[in-house]
């Protein structure tokens, strides 16, 4: 009878750490979805912002040649 409890509690002990692998599993799949959603997020972050910074540098030539044209013009 004493072996049949042992069986009974290794086979709960069993099924909890089951329980808590298939919960694990699932936590480490959703963390692995956000994390793939995470990186295509910030591939458009850096697309942009190396976007924007190219806005800039033309921005910053366009006023550099406007100062030029004035200082052409005024002497």
């Amino acid at each position: 009878m004493d072996n049949q409890s042992t069986l009974e509690k290794l086979s709960e002990k069993v099924s909890q750490i089951l329980q808590r692998y298939h919960a694990v599993h699932e936590e480490n799949e959703q963390l692995r979805s956000e994390l793939v959603s995470l990186k295509a997020e910030k591939e458009i972050k850096d697309q942009e912002l190396e976007k924007l910074q190219e806005q800039n540098m033309m921005k910053d030539l366009e006023i550099e040649e406007i100062v030029n044209k004035i200082e052409s013009i005024v002497g």
